[in-house]
This record gives C-alpha cells, sequence and structure tokens, in this order.
C-alpha cells in the first residue's frame, strides 16, 4: 500500500449481536465464523474498525469539545494537574516528556531505514510536543491489595472543570471501554478460547482514558511529530475520530495506512499485552501522529470557514484532539501467553511478567518515570 491508503478497506465489524448473545447460546453459535474473521483480521493487520449501536459520533464530539477547552487553557493552569509522584498515570502529561522509544533504540532505527520510502515514519528526534491528559476507567484495587499503587493512583480533576469533568469523560470512557469487552469476547471466542478469557485480565484494570492534545497554531508545519513511531504498553487502544487528521498505522505487512476513522465506527490498535496474552500470534501495531498535508489542509479549510462567518478561530479550535481510550490487564495478573498460544514456538519470548512490572518496565523506557 502506498502512502494514501487509509482503513476503509478494512472489514467494519458490528458489535450489537454479541451484546446480544448470551453465553452458550445458539446466538453465540452463530456468531462464530464473525469471531475467527475478526481474530483473523487483528492476527493479520493488528487494528480492527468497530461498530458499537451504543457509542454515537456526538458522544466522540462532546469529548473532544471538552477537551480542547481544557488544552486552549494557559500552560500554568494545565500544570496544576500533573502528578510526576505516580509517573503522570493520572492527571496531564506536559509536552516533552513522552519520548518513543524508537528515538533512541538502533534496532528501531534500522526496522525503519530497511522500509520502503512511501511506507516510512518520520523518525523521531526529541520528546513529543504533545500534552495527554489520563483519566482512569472503571474499578481500582484497593491500594493495600496491589503491589502497584501508583498504577492505579486516584483520577485527578482539573479545578475550571469541577461540574462537567467526570460526568463528561465518564460518558465517553464507559463507552469506549464497553466497546473493548465486547470486542475482547469476539477475539477470544474467535481465537478458540473461552469467552470470558479476555475480558478477565481487564478486571481491575488500568484502563486509562488518553485523550491527547496537540497545538497546530504553535506545531502546524508539515512533518512535526506530535506521537514519534510507537506501539503502545498496555491491551488494546481504542480511538474514535479525531478533529484533524495525522494519525498513522502501521500493518503487520508493514504497510502504512493514514487513518480516516469512519463515520460512526472505532479504530482499535494491538498494544503489547495483547501480543504477549497471544505469544506474539496478535503483533502490536505501530503507529505515529504527525502533521500531514492532509492535516494543514483540514486547518485552512476550518481557517477559512470561520473567516467566512466573519471571525477568527479561537484558541482551542487550534487543538488536535485524539479521543483514545487504553484498556489494560490487571496489574497485579500474570501475563503470560494463554490457551493454545502458550504451545506456540514463540511463547518462549514472552515469560511470565506481571502486568504492573510490564507497565513500569515501559514507562520508564519512554521517559515517564522520575521524568521532572
Amino acid at each position: 500500500m502506498g502512502k494514501d491508503s487509509d482503513v476503509a478497506d478494512l472489514p467494519v465489524f458490528d458489535l450489537a449481536p454479541i451484546l446480544e448473545a448470551p453465553p452458550g447460546s445458539e446466538q453465540e453459535k452463530a456468531l462464530m465464523e464473525t469471531c475467527e474473521a475478526m481474530a483473523d483480521c487483528l492476527h493479520k493487520t493488528s487494528c480492527l474498525v468497530v461498530k458499537d449501536p451504543r457509542v454515537s459520533e456526538e458522544d466522540n464530539k462532546e469529548f473532544l469539545r471538552l477537551m480542547q477547552r481544557y488544552y486552549a487553557q494557559s500552560r500554568d493552569a494545565k500544570l496544576q494537574d500533573a502528578r510526576p509522584d505516580v509517573h503522570y498515570q493520572v492527571g496531564v502529561t506536559p509536552d516533552m516528556i513522552e519520548t518513543a522509544v524508537c528515538a533512541r533504540d538502533p534496532k528501531c532505527l534500522d526496522s525503519i531505514a530497511a522500509m520502503a520510502e512511501d511506507n516510512r515514519p518520520l523518525v523521531p528526534k526529541t520528546p513529543d510536543p504533545k500534552w495527554r491528559f489520563f483519566w482512569r476507567m472503571g474499578d481500582r484495587p484497593d491500594p493495600e491489595n496491589t503491589k502497584f499503587p501508583d498504577l492505579n493512583a486516584a483520577p485527578v480533576v482539573p479545578q475550571a472543570f469541577q461540574e462537567e469533568w467526570k460526568g463528561t469523560l465518564d460518558h465517553w470512557g464507559n463507552k469506549t471501554l464497553g466497546a473493548l469487552k465486547a470486542v475482547s469476547e469476539m477475539l477470544a471466542l474467535g481465537m478458540g478460547l473461552e469467552r470470558s478469557a479476555l475480558t478477565s485480565f481487564m478486571e481491575m484494570g488500568g484502563h486509562l482514558l488518553a485523550p491527547t492534545g496537540s497545538n497546530l497554531a504553535e506545531h502546524g508545519k508539515v512533518d512535526t511529530i506530535f506521537a514519534g513511531y510507537h506501539n503502545d504498553l498496555n491491551y488494546l487502544s481504542i480511538h474514535g475520530k479525531s478533529n484533524f487528521p495525522g494519525l498513522r498505522i502501521w500493518l503487520r505487512d508493514g504497510s502504512r495506512r493514514d487513518v480516516a476513522v469512519p463515520d460512526g465506527c472505532l479504530l482499535i490498535q494491538a498494544g503489547q499485552q495483547m501480543e504477549y496474552l497471544t505469544g506474539g500470534w496478535v503483533k502490536a501495531g505501530m503507529h505515529e501522529v504527525v502533521v500531514t498535508e492532509k492535516t494543514v489542509a483540514a486547518l485552512e479549510t476550518k481557517e477559512k470557514a470561520a473567516e467566512a462567518e466573519g471571525r477568527k478561530m479561537t484558541p482551542e479550535e487550534y487543538w488536535r484532539i485524539s479521543t483514545t481510550m487504553f484498556g489494560s490487564v490487571n496489574s497485579d495478573a500474570m501475563l503470560q501467553p494463554v490457551g493454545r498460544f502458550a504451545e506456540l514456538e514463540t511463547a518462549k519470548d514472552y515469560p511470565p511478567i506481571l502486568g504492573g512490572d510490564q507497565v513500569a518496565k515501559v514507562l520508564k523506557e519512554i521517559g515517564m518515570v522520575n521524568a521532572n
């Protein structure tokens, strides 16, 4: 695939049937072919496009608009929400903190150099200029019942958004987390596992609603890297439609796609924990977020529309927002290949490790531990 390809040719999986199919029912059996196709798609591409009847585009837009207002605040106002003492795992991560591992990993840099030019990512050389907010979703273990209290810290509510923050973030977060759980049940069935085999790892998991904010008024030049080439440390990542283009993903065959999430759909990518649970049968999907010519064109279109209304764009309108959720395994669960995946030759490359230890290891690699 060339550099202009997107995800429109990937199948769209409807989650409605699994929501109406009790475990062990005839409805569930009738879904097996679709579940197997979903598992095969994730195996071959590291990503999925899904449609959940419980998730609307207006939900996505409401969340996106709130995050634009948040990121348009002053730097000092946002920094009040930073928690470096818990490795930025709740609250805001400022710009120039997080660094893609590839920026200093010779093996990754060699893999980029070996790619065809049309499929090659931009090489990250500095920390990311994006901001990110982490909002914990779902039930958390009591601090005395986990080995990783730092990874299960209480959420941060920004001072200027006390009235609307929790309700808006929980609304979008619960909907996307629900989609991930439905997908996990379908994947488990399609992989020949028990329906609850994957969702059981998600119970009390460190799920994070993780919207990023990137200021196009300051960083609007083509080829600016907002998030350097990387894969995610978690289990599954899910995205709604962003307000600006810029996300690029790589399929398992090495082809690059400029993502345009279809209307009413959600994009899912496999993370490192999914790769671990499947012993490498599913690979964590690589991606980057950059300013492309399409990003600039979209910005110019918005500026012209504002001008036609007799006004200039507001500062918040220049913020590119990702409406991302990171689904994660329980930090106290043992991460290792499950079921038939434990028999794969590649399973030896994924020795048992606690979920929290795996997360802490990657956080150190990307500069979020002891970053001040």
